[in-house]
């Protein structure tokens, strides 16, 4: 056939731009839309020959999983010598996945440095703290801080940017993995020197706020200043944990910066943090990445919907915007002391609680079992031998769910009127003088927390500084640090109206670590027109309890009591403890003021969960919150998101029988398709509804 010039003109130009393009480039399929729900998987591409790569791609898409993570842990693989990068594998693995509609999330490799590394460097391998240096077959073996370390994590940071940042199947970047790891060697050391010389200036100045003069422990050099992990003192301890987060902040910037420098806008930064975890302030870490994300896992038991949700509210804080769980369990762990199974529908549940508290992904942590490793006997959703273990069914059910949820979901966040306030120089603080063992400061924040969600149904966990003047009620259970900045946020948010309750050992430390010169709550005591006079640590063996009765009805506190005075005719009391230890008899147990249209209240004694649940009934009702949804039965939680004009709640059961809600108007059930003014679920049943 004779083409003519003026049709092969045209020809010639598509070869030679195709020509022009990589060999990977042109394989790449980029999937379909963007989804408003990702369900995702851990996959491990470079443990399993590339023959089975589309059979496990195949039972992704049949599951409806629309993202994978890869690289995390690959280095070895990216960069088996020195200098000798091997790309090509992860190419084919990136347009295989798009091929088969999956997007990808690329984790840089830095938690596992390979063995030629830290044979070669062996100064990159962190000082533990019993002075052992660390050894290589591990993950988290290399020594943060290391000047060397770095400047190899971030060269293959960046070459990783520079080959997929501007690649269509990579939605985003997950940095390292985990952190948690510190180091404690002389460079360490010599790093959080310096640190405390630039926060504090001078000796002079860190020996007075620290006040060395206890136990002579006044420097004369910052050299001298060691690092204390638990016992020391309390401004030493404080220093530390900070110089911690800022260290992991400059270690995440370090890859961050050549990545952002390289990678287009769309594709998104986090990395996966950990809940509940407090090595570092997640606060400090987070503020320079494009969204937060976090591994949620039960371990033994089942899940706890008030803690585990908490932990959704805390993650979402971090940035004040919707979040990812960047993995989770199919089923069950391996490092729990029994690895108990989810019950059947209860994967399904815990990702639609997730989802309802404001996640926008849910991954499951790992897609097949490894063959080898030590985390051989992880739950999965295929087995060794790539075929579907029995939890694969039920990932395969809620990722058409989440593919027929999705449209309406999109564009929605939580919105609360009520706000937890929460620290982790509060947690350090407790944690490292509980006197009381059992005064956990988890426990603490969930027994409000708890109560609260139950009554508003939706709760936000914030730091202690930002903008409050959305929420009508804030809540500070034992933010025993409260720094100058805090105090003022505090203070003018109750004179602007706003609703404030502070719980047990709150204001009682600056922010330094060190005791306020008035008594609890510190600076806050003055607004209050009262203070804590003492506190008790409360024995948990049987007569020690304290008897506590009023606005809330008759209970004991547990754990903690302190006894409080009022200053102010306008401060009120609302509980007061009975016949104890004398101290307490007939004292205040809880007293607020209001102030202008505004309010401030103090409770002292940790009390059961039924006098918890009637304060939180009072909270609400003083502060005008009203509940985002309406009455449902016990054991069923509601969980509103909004947005674009559009309302939508998440009902999960989590009951062991069925329970049937009235809805408050017909709503649309999403998955159903029907209109519905009232809906039965069954244990772990979900229902997602919108509002007409």
């Amino acid at each position: 056939m004779i083409v003519s010039p003026r049709k092969l003109l045209p020809l010639l130009l598509a070869l030679l731009v195709t020509s022009l393009i990589p060999a990977s480039r042109a394989q790449e399929q980029q999937p379909n839309e963007h989804p408003a729900l990702y369900l995702g998987a851990a996959w491990y591409p470079e443990q399993w020959p590339e023959s089975r790569w589309d059979a496990d791609l195949t039972l992704m898409e049949q599951a409806h999983i629309r993202f994978v993570r890869v690289g995390e842990f690959a280095w070895s693989t990216m960069e088996p010598t020195e200098g000798n990068y091997q790309w090509e594998w992860l190419d084919r693995a990136i347009a295989d996945a798009a091929r088969h509609h999956i997007y990808v999330v690329l984790g840089t490799p830095t938690a596992a440095p390979p063995a030629w590394l830290t044979t070669k460097y062996p100064e990159t391998l962190r000082i533990m703290e019993d002075g052992r240096r660390d050894q290589h077959g591990n993950r988290q073996q290399f020594d943060w801080a290391n000047p060397k370390y770095r400047e190899l994590a971030r060269d293959i940071a960046e070459r990783m940017a520079k080959r997929y940042g501007h690649n269509p199947n990579v939605i985003g970047w997950q940095i390292d993995n985990e952190y948690a790891a510190e180091s404690y060697g002389p460079e360490d050391q010599k790093q959080f020197d310096e640190w405390c010389h630039e926060h504090y200036k001078t000796l002079d100045n860190l020996n007075t706020r620290w006040t060395t003069a206890y136990w002579s422990q006044t420097y004369t050099d910052w050299s001298q200043i060691p690092i204390e992990e638990r016992y020391g003192n309390p401004g030493l301890l404080l220093s530390w944990k900070r110089f911690v987060s800022d260290t992991w902040r400059s270690y995440q910037k370090n890859q961050l910066d050549v990545i952002r420098a390289n990678s287009d806008p769309r594709q998104f930064i986090t990395t996966n943090m950990m809940g509940w975890f407090d090595g570092y302030d997640h606060y400090t870490v987070s503020q320079d990445l494009s969204l937060a994300s976090w591994d949620d896992y039960v371990g033994e038991g089942h899940l706890d919907p008030y803690k585990n949700g908490a932990a959704d509210d805390l993650t979402r804080g971090f940035l004040r915007k919707n979040f990812w769980v960047m993995e989770t369990q199919p089923g069950f762990v391996n490092w729990a002391p029994v690895n108990t199974p989810l019950d059947k529908g209860e994967v399904r549940a815990m990702a639609w609680h997730n989802i309802g508290h404001g996640a926008d992904a849910v991954e499951y942590w790992q897609w097949r079992s490894a063959l080898n490793g030590q985390e051989e006997l992880h739950g999965t959703l295929v087995g060794a031998d790539g075929t579907p273990v029995p939890v694969y069914s039920e990932a395969q059910q809620l990722g058409a769910e989440f593919a027929k949820a999705g449209p309406v979901l999109a564009g929605t966040s939580v919105h609360s009127e009520v706000a937890i306030l929460h620290s982790y120089d509060s947690r350090w603080a407790i944690n490292w003088q509980r006197h009381n063992k059992n005064f956990d400061p988890v426990t603490q924040i969930v027994s409000y927390y708890k109560p609260l969600r139950e009554v508003a149904q939706s709760v936000d966990i914030v730091q202690p500084t930002v903008d409050l003047s959305q929420y009508k009620l804030v809540v500070a259970p034992g933010l025993e640090v409260i720094t100058e900045a805090a105090a003022k946020n505090l203070i003018a948010y109750v004179q602007n109206g706003g609703h404030l309750v502070l719980g047990q050992r709150t204001g009682m430390k600056n922010d330094d670590n060190g005791l306020w010169p008035q008594r609890e709550p510190g600076p806050l005591a003055e607004l209050l027109g009262g203070r804590v006079d003492q506190f008790y640590a409360i024995d948990d063996k049987p007569g020690d309890t304290v008897p506590v009765t009023g606005t809330w009805g008759d209970t004991t506190a547990k754990i903690w009591a302190e006894q409080l005075s009022v200053s102010s005719p306008d401060t009120k009391v609302l509980m007061r403890y009975g016949k104890s230890n004398g101290w307490l008899d007939g004292q205040p147990a809880a007293i607020t003021r209001q102030v202008g249209k505004g309010s401030i209240t103090y409770i002292g004694a940790w009390m059961d969960d039924a006098a918890m649940l009637n304060a939180a009934k009072w909270m609400v009702e003083t502060s005008g919150v009203t509940p985002a949804f309406g009455p449902v039965p016990d054991g069923v939680d509601v969980y509103p998101r909004e947005g674009e004009g559009k309302k939508v709640f998440i009902l999960v059961n989590f009951n062991k029988d069925p329970q049937t809600v009235t809805l408050p108007s017909t709503m649309h059930a999403v998955l159903s398709g029907k209109d519905e003014s009232s809906i039965t679920l069954d244990q772990y049943g979900v229902a997602v509804l919108e509002a007409k």
